[in-house]
């Protein structure tokens, strides 16, 4: 692999998408704080003091932006899903999607009615629709996931390579036909191809459309998610100048769920939703295993720009942790922000303390495979002594080279196209996390019976304990020693693989 420049890369897409979600228009100069009642006078109620769910921060700080005359996206919690579409009835507002599993509808509606159904029975929390980025940048020697690949088998009996598994990528798109994503026997990787197909309009609910064999990051106008499914599953491919390559997981399926270039949250938690009623059989009920796998992990290389607290009322948050209880994992770059400790600069989703929720920071392997690199610079930081914010995980995020099309924009940011630019070299944890979700598939392989819990902990326990950056320290949450910059280390395949069985 050529060595390239480090590089801090991003959509640029967060001024579009905040124009999506937001309007000119104000209703209000104040804006509530979360928790608080809505400020008074106006358009925005009573003022009576009466308790309110709470909104969360994003909604609660962009308040003053509202439109007054088009309707702004939320989500509405409550216990069941029931309620939350009752509530928001009541208020006015237009259900657009419901999470079923987790109690929250999809509605939309002016200031006046998001804030009324605060006060309707039964709702918890109101989030709104925040915009988020993807986040950009092979070493599976420094992983150790080749050798394993070689030198081990999984409960199948075939080669440890993720075979007998879907990961499901919810990032740009795909192009299911390019050839780093292609079976000996002519078939794709690609088993499920979804585009996320989001009204603009915010009227309709996003509805997944099988898009078979079209290139969907086109449709986007992408190429990160490209590359990243590049990086979870390629299969073994020789380029013209006679580098030999593969992804993590190169005998992985991949369930795509394109949710275009310029992302809100409400388009990616659909997709996650999507996974949450599918995972068992993505591809139809009618469709064998053998053919279309089950999904086990989750791939998730976006987030709000500058990281942020943990929010455990969000719906990404109750969405993943119910794919935990259903044996999902899923996996989250921590984020291209960089820091020093100082600040909490993680990807907030990413912080869940629940066992099989993975965030995973960038490592670079100096383009030789070593083990002993270091924390690439751009790789965000949690705050020191604030636990809860730290990576778990390392893994190769700088100058990997994966699939790409050179018509397709972030394709054309990479500093060594290849092969008429099907390939080509980028950095950023969005690249280091596709890494960890493949070898979550070669773990599950390994151990087809195993939780995701005891995944992590696997991943976590048996890291290799490269010393560039922060000092390890105890982890008070077990699985030995940590670091505010990169977890617990780097990701070590052979070793996990036989502590997961």
């Amino acid at each position: 692999m050529r060595s390239t420049p480090t590089r801090r890369l991003r959509l640029g897409a967060v001024a579009l998408a905040a124009a999506t979600a937001l309007t000119t228009a104000t209703v209000a100069a104040a804006s509530p704080q979360p928790g608080s009642a809505a400020p008074v006078g106006g358009l925005l109620g009573s003022g009576s003091g009466s308790a309110k769910a709470p909104l969360s921060s994003w909604l609660s700080a962009h308040w003053s932006t509202l439109s007054a005359v088009t309707p702004t996206t939320v989500m509405v919690h409550a216990a069941d899903v029931a309620t939350a579409r009752r509530a928001a009835t009541a208020s006015g507002l237009v259900v657009r999607e419901t999470f079923d599993k987790i109690g929250v509808v999809v509605a939309a509606g002016l200031p006046l009615q998001i804030d009324a159904v605060r006060s309707k029975a039964g709702v918890t929390y109101v989030e709104g629709n925040e915009p988020i980025d993807m986040f950009l940048s092979t070493s599976n020697t420094a992983t150790r996931g080749s050798e394993a690949r070689a030198t081990l088998t999984g409960a199948n009996g075939k080669p440890l390579d993720g075979s007998g598994v879907s990961v499901a990528v919810i990032d740009s798109g795909v192009d299911p036909t390019h050839p780093f994503l292609r079976n000996a026997d002519g078939t794709s990787a690609v088993v499920k191809n979804l585009k996320m197909v989001c009204d603009p309009l915010e009227v309709l609910p996003c509805q997944p459309v099988d898009a078979g064999s079209l290139n969907t990051d086109l449709l986007a106008a992408g190429g990160h998610g490209m590359h990243v499914s590049g990086i979870v599953a390629g299969r073994d491919v020789t380029l013209s100048d006679g580098t030999r390559m593969h992804g993590a997981a190169p005998g992985a399926s991949i369930v795509s769920l394109g949710t275009g270039a310029v992302l809100l949250i409400v388009g990616a938690d659909s997709a996650l939703n999507w996974v949450l009623e599918n995972h068992a059989t993505p591809c139809g009920a009618g469709v064998p295993a053998s053919t279309c796998p089950p999904i086990k992990v989750t791939s998730n290389s976006y987030g709000p720009s500058g990281g942020g607290e943990f929010d455990p009322n969000s719906a990404t948050v109750k969405l993943q942790r119910q794919l935990v209880k259903e044996g999902v994992v899923s996996v989250w770059a921590n984020g291209n922000d960089g820091g020093d400790g100082s600040a909490n600069l993680s990807n907030p989703p990413g912080q869940d303390p629940t066992g099989g929720i993975i965030s995973v920071a960038s490592y670079n392997d100096q383009d030789t495979g070593t083990r002993n690199g270091t924390v690439s610079d751009f790789s965000a930081r949690g705050r020191a002594g604030q636990f809860g914010t730290y990576p778990d995980i390392s893994a190769p995020g700088e100058g990997i080279t994966s699939s790409c099309r050179i018509y397709l924009p972030i394709c054309t940011t990479g500093g060594d196209p290849r092969d008429g630019g099907n390939y080509n070299t980028i950095s950023g944890t969005s690249m280091a996390t596709p890494h960890i979700s493949g070898i979550v598939a070669q773990l599950f392989q390994a151990n087809p019976n195993a939780t995701p819990a005891q995944v992590e902990a696997a991943i976590k326990a048996t890291a290799y304990k490269y010393a560039n950056g922060a000092a390890y320290v105890s982890d008070p949450a077990g699985n030995g020693t940590t670091s505010f910059d990169k977890g617990h280390g780097l990701v070590d395949v052979v070793a996990a693989a036989a502590a997961v069985r």
